[in-house]
This record gives structure tokens, C-alpha cells and sequence, in this order.
């Protein structure tokens, strides 16, 4: 039984024919599939304009090289969280009408959210200012806003309206940074192997780069922005637990 399938059983009300009606405000979600599958039809769209965008595909010539970079990790996992979440719509829509929420875990897409949510934080606090002494001309264009901004801006958009909340643990705001980690170790290794990431470039990020700040530099980078990220995760930890606690007063 999935998160789902539990929360979609509680909070519901038996009409006088004994089928169950779901408020449209329930778990702190909105529990109207039609809606909530426009905009992941939409966030989908976008997503994918971005990633498409960002490597350009459609060119004749794609960059190949962007698949190594975290932003397009992170963005292609939203963008198969977001399929899954468009089908996932469609089949609960067929099966089990308009009303309730269709989302695979919970967990998991809050765990998504979070992985596309450090992308934006990277971006913003430690990439635009770096950009910016650079002299960087092409700062926040069409596909730096999609790829670092909206596609996370979407995803955080369909966990706060959409996803049942109250379904987080405690420590999973300890086990998101695991996805940014698990790049962290096959950049270290892939550039160790003289791999490169832009013609003569072994790490993707400056905050990686060894050669510049030493060992303990990137460390100490790495340690701080842990630390931000842990505290974005309670932060949305929070977020869970109060709107879930809201939910079940306003209820009946």
C-alpha cells in the first residue's frame, strides 16, 4: 500500500449513498485531480523546455557535457517525478474520480523538491555571484531561469498544493542530501580520472575546484552548505507538520 493510498482514506466524509466524498481541502492539499493535473501538465511541459533548453537537443548538435552537471541530474529526475506524477493523475482520475490527491510517496516527492530545491540554492548563493564578478553577460536568461528556478519553483509549487502533508519523518531531512552527495562522489572520482567536465575543467563547480581552494577549503565549503541544506529541510519539515496539523483542525 503506498503513502497515498493510506492518506486518501482519511479525512473523507460517506455521502447519504455511501460513497466517499473528499473535501476539496484535505491534508493540506487540494483534493481536486483536474487541477492538479493541469499543472503538472504544465510543470511538465516546462521542465522539459528547459532540459531541451539547457542541452540543446534540438540544435543539431546537443551538449552532451551537461549531463554531467547536477543541474541536469536534478532536473531530469523532476522531470520523471513529474511523468510519473502526470500518470499517476490520470489513472486515479479514471479510477477513483475527481476528488483526493495522486502522488506515488509523499516522501518522495518531497525528497525530489529538495533535491531540485539545492539546485536553486547553489545557483542563487554561491554561482550568480561568482558569474556576476565575471562579467557573465548571459546571467538568469530564459534557460538559466527554467533549469536553476522554475522547474524547482514548480516542484516545491506541486508538493505545497498537491502532495498530503503530515506523511514526513522525523530524519528524512538528514537523508535528502544523500542525492546532492552521490553527485558529489562521482564528480570527485570522474574528474580524479581525468575526466573533464568543459574542455580543460575537472570539477563542475567552483566550491569543488581542489586545485584552488585545497583540501580543507572545499571541505569546509562542503560542510556549510550541508549544514544550509539540512536546515532547508527542516525548514520544509516544518512546513509539513503545521499545514498537517491545520488540516485536521479544520476538519469536522
Amino acid at each position: 500500500m503506498t503513502d497515498d493510498s493510506v492518506v486518501r482514506t482519511r479525512g473523507s466524509r460517506r455521502t447519504p449513498d455511501g460513497s466517499r466524498r473528499h473535501p476539496l481541502l484535505a491534508h493540506a492539499a487540494i483534493n481536486a485531480r483536474p487541477v492538479a493535473l493541469v499543472y503538472r501538465i504544465i510543470a511538465l511541459a516546462l521542465i522539459l523546455t528547459g532540459i531541451i533548453r539547457y542541452s540543446d537537443v534540438l540544435s543539431g548538435s546537443p551538449d552532451w557535457s551537461t549531463l554531467l552537471f547536477y543541474t541536469m541530474v536534478s532536473n531530469l529526475i523532476a522531470l520523471f517525478w513529474m511523468l510519473l506524477l502526470v500518470v499517476r493523475t490520470v489513472r486515479d482520475l479514471g479510477r477513483s474520480g475527481t476528488r483526493g490527491t495522486s502522488t506515488p510517496s509523499p516522501r518522495w516527492s518531497a525528497a525530489v523538491m529538495m533535491a531540485v530545491t539545492v539546485t536553486m540554492l547553489i545557483y542563487l548563493i554561491v554561482l550568480v555571484p561568482t558569474r556576476f564578478q565575471d562579467g557573465d553577460g548571459g546571467i538568469f536568461s530564459l534557460t538559466d531561469n527554467l533549469i536553476h528556478i522554475v522547474t524547482p519553483c514548480l516542484m516545491i509549487g506541486d508538493w505545497l498544493l498537491f502532495v498530503p502533508k503530515g506523511m514526513l519523518r522525523r530524519f528524512d531531512p538528514l537523508l535528502w542530501p544523500l542525492i546532492p552527495y552521490a553527485y558529489l562522489t562521482f564528480a570527485f572520482v570522474f574528474g580524479a580520472l581525468g575526466g573533464e567536465f568543459t574542455p580543460g575543467q575537472k570539477y563542475p563547480y567552483p566550491f569543488m575546484d581542489l586545485d584552488v581552494l585545497g583540501l580543507g577549503g572545499v571541505a569546509l565549503w562542503i560542510a556549510a552548505l550541508t549544514v544550509a541544506l539540512v536546515a532547508v529541510g527542516f525548514v520544509y519539515l516544518l512546513i509539513d507538520r503545521i499545514l498537517a496539523a491545520l488540516a485536521r483542525r479544520a476538519q469536522p
